[in-house]
């Protein structure tokens, strides 16, 4: 493996080096590699990779050529897909930013426990405090184009759960670093994995149930593995965050026409884009398992404030995290919630 990673890295950088000496591209046909670690058929490459490449193509006049490449086909693990866009593996990748814990501290903002309200009014305010903490720090080695939540994040297990107290002792899979100490402060064993690993790991027992949103559970045929489902009402119980990171180099080779075909496309109308699609894509999934009998529960106003005080440590523990980084925890929250509430419809 780790041989597989140093010639994958040698040959990033010679990516990287021949694009540098060649200067920037003539009015020629450029072609690009998005990478991906969802099936072809989900609703992310779907629904909204697949549109923006085919719209980028299109305006192109097709001078851009977009090669899709689903469930990590180039090679590597989901959260080896940053590096992968950094060093030159693929020109594009789409990927959860919890993958790499850590590593884009800023961005958990929008994870924390009852941040959001909706997906579109999360994702723009997501956009706007990227380009305003994020651009120029975190993401410096990237060429970010979108940025987006899924809708509310909600738990499917293989028995009823309404309380905190009903969490007790039960393996969940959960999708980032916030969203598995959540787990924890509800006493739930938290088990870090990709989403595609979910399936698998449901059907062999390895876990007893995962915390994802209603529009990835098709896909994942999670119905089939766990009969119950546990709704929050008002703001969600958590989501994560996405990037859609483009190669610095392949960036700024474009022609600049190229490039203006790219800035058009993308950004902060292209994040809302995605992160609405992604909501609206719930509901058919959520009627899905009841067609087939499956127990969800919505709870109720007073059961959801049980969970809200229950996940209030989190962020005093976040705000003292981000301290020692020398970020402000408090004044992201203040700003995040702000945006979130702004746009709100």
């Amino acid at each position: 493996m780790m041989l597989r990673k140093s010639f994958l890295r040698l040959a990033g950088a010679a990516a990287l080096l021949a694009g540098l000496t060649a200067g920037p591209l003539s009015a020629q046909d450029v072609t690009l590699r998005l990478h991906q670690f969802l099936p072809a058929q989900a609703n992310v490459p779907k629904l909204i990779l697949d549109v923006w490449a085919d719209t980028i193509e299109e305006k192109s006049g097709g001078r851009i050529e977009i090669e899709r490449y689903p469930s990590m086909q180039l090679g590597g693990r989901p959260p080896e897909l940053m590096d992968q866009a950094i060093d030159g593996i693929a020109d594009i990748v789409w990927t959860v930013v919890g993958y790499t814990p850590g590593r884009f501290p800023s961005t958990e903002v929008f994870e924390l426990p009852f941040m959001m309200t909706n997906a579109p009014a999360a994702s723009r305010a997501y956009w706007e405090m990227f380009e305003t903490h994020m651009k120029d720090t975190e993401f410096k080695d990237v060429h970010i184009l979108g940025t987006w939540v899924h809708g509310p994040g909600l738990i499917h297990v293989n028995k009823e759960v309404r309380t905190p107290a009903d969490m007790e002792g039960l393996k969940i899979r959960g999708g980032s670093r916030l969203a598995n100490a959540l787990l924890e402060k509800m006493g739930a064993s938290p088990v870090g994995m990709p989403v595609p690993a979910v399936p698998e790991a449901l059907s062999k027992g390895v876990i007893d149930g995962t915390t994802i949103p209603w529009e990835v559970t098709a896909a994942l045929k999670i119905p089939e593995l766990v009969d119950n489902h546990t709704e929050f009402p008002g703001n969600a119980l958590y989501v994560l965050t996405f990037v859609l990171a483009m190669n610095k180099d392949s960036y700024e080779n474009l022609p600049d026409d190229l490039k203006q075909v790219m800035d058009e496309n993308s950004g902060v109308e292209f994040s809302v884009f995605a992160g609405k699609t992604m909501a609206e894509n719930d509901a058919p999934a959520r009627e899905a398992a009841l067609a087939r009998g499956n127990n969800v529960v919505m709870l109720s106003d007073s059961e959801a404030a049980e969970w809200e005080a229950a996940a209030q440590p989190i962020y005093n523990e976040w705000v003292a995290e981000m301290s020692e980084k020398g970020i402000d925890g408090q004044a992201l929250i203040d700003e995040a919630r702000m945006l979130i509430d702004r746009y709100t419809e």
